[in-house]
């Protein structure tokens, strides 16, 4: 435990405050971080606004989805290894068992009329809310678009650009581009003592929706993937839809195009995480063990990676070297993500009609301040179903 005063709360109650935000959370990470500091620092406080900083800053500085380590870490504060294993189950479960469901339906009913006009319509959305995401990211990353804040970050604006190229002309994501690109920005900015002095190298119904359909050497192929996936993509649960997309779609052909964008669809109209599309992709790939073994591949090396540093970090974030290693790779992961976007739009938005919703969607997002995402998915899936069946 990381402080010796007494909580005002207990366990109990911490773990059913995450079950609530698990299934009534929506609005993505930012959002999610915003309820976990309102509820339980401004209102209840539980948690001191020091201990959130501090917890925040490590789940920005380890890879992992940011609002599920932010949880680990506030369980972690004042319960322990125990209370961060609660409290991040408890916060991943409730979406988790949404986006089987929704596998299981997507399984029964993907091939019908309706459910393709309603997944027209979302699919397009998701291009627009991913491409604006995308170009928050980055400017609240990288930094603003202007050209004293680029000439000031040019290295990182540098990295950015060759993860998008990159991932644009393979159509793949290349883990180790990202872990060169944060090596390579610690070496110039900060580069750490041991550079700078080297010494050393160092049933029918169940058969038709897919529920046990999996295989043993895809199951493997499913635990390596996602366990890269959690243990090398930083910052929001968007930052890794190119590296899911490289795998589920071009290297292993788990999923169609379609079925890539109707999975990150899954993911924005839960609530909760959004990386808990792994859990909707792990279905449609091996039934509902593929969704087991793909959720938790992920988030393990998120979990492993706040508890463990978690004692010790006040010492690990003032450490200049990290924080550069860390802004490396997140320059390239987002222009990997902004590559991705380019990809999955140009083979998703096949026309007039949905580049006009894609459009609209951005729109809606910039200037209606108080729509949320799935409310957004809810009228484009109404569009979608109108459009396909006049």
């Amino acid at each position: 435990m990381t402080t010796e005063s007494k909580p005002k709360y207990s366990l109990r109650q911490l773990v059913l405050y995450f079950l609530k935000l698990g299934y009534s959370g929506f609005g993505g990470p930012v959002a999610l971080v915003g309820y976990m500091h309102r509820d339980l620092v401004e209102q209840r406080k539980w948690i001191s606004e020091e201990e959130y900083k501090e917890g925040l800053a490590l789940a920005q500085l380890a890879p992992g989805p940011l609002a599920a380590q932010l949880g680990i870490y506030i369980g972690f504060v004042h319960y322990g290894i125990f209370g961060a294993t609660l409290a991040g189950l408890a916060f991943v479960i409730p979406s988790f068992i949404m986006v089987v469901l929704l596998g299981m339906a997507y399984k029964l009913y993907g091939g019908l009329p309706w459910m393709q006009a309603v997944f027209y319509g979302i699919g397009a959305t998701v291009i627009g809310i991913i491409a604006l995401s995308s170009y928050k990211l980055t400017i609240k990353s990288v930094s603003k678009i202007n050209v004293a804040h680029i000439k000031e970050k040019w290295l990182l604006w540098l990295l950015y650009i060759v993860g998008l190229a990159v991932t644009v002309i393979t159509q793949s994501e290349k883990v180790l581009l990202f872990v060169a690109a944060g090596l390579i920005y610690m070496y110039i900015k900060a580069p750490p003592e041991w550079i700078k002095k080297p010494l050393a190298a160092h049933s029918i119904f169940l058969t038709a929706i897919g529920f046990w359909q999996f295989e043993w050497n895809t199951l493997g192929q499913i635990a390596w993937f996602f366990t890269k996936a959690g243990a090398f993509v930083f910052g929001s649960g968007l930052a890794i839809v190119p590296f899911l997309h490289g795998g589920a779609v071009i290297e292993y052909k788990w999923l169609t195009e379609r079925e890539f964008v109707d999975a990150v669809a899954v993911a924005m109209i839960t609530p909760g995480p959004v990386v808990i599309t792994v859990g909707f992709i792990g279905y449609l790939v091996a039934g509902f063990p593929g969704a087991c073994m793909a959720a938790s591949a992920t988030f393990l090396p998120c979990y492993l990676l706040t508890v463990i540093p978690a004692p010790f970090f006040k010492k690990i974030a003032k450490n200049a070297s990290i924080k550069a290693f860390v802004d490396g790779i997140t320059a390239s992961i987002i222009g990997a993500l902004v590559g991705a976007v380019v990809i999955i739009g140009i083979r998703s938005i096949t026309d007039i009609t949905s580049a006009i919703i894609a459009l609209a969607t951005i729109i809606a997002l910039i200037y209606i301040k108080k729509i949320q995402e799935p409310y957004i998915i809810l009228i484009a899936a109404v569009i979608g179903l109108i459009i396909k069946t006049i």
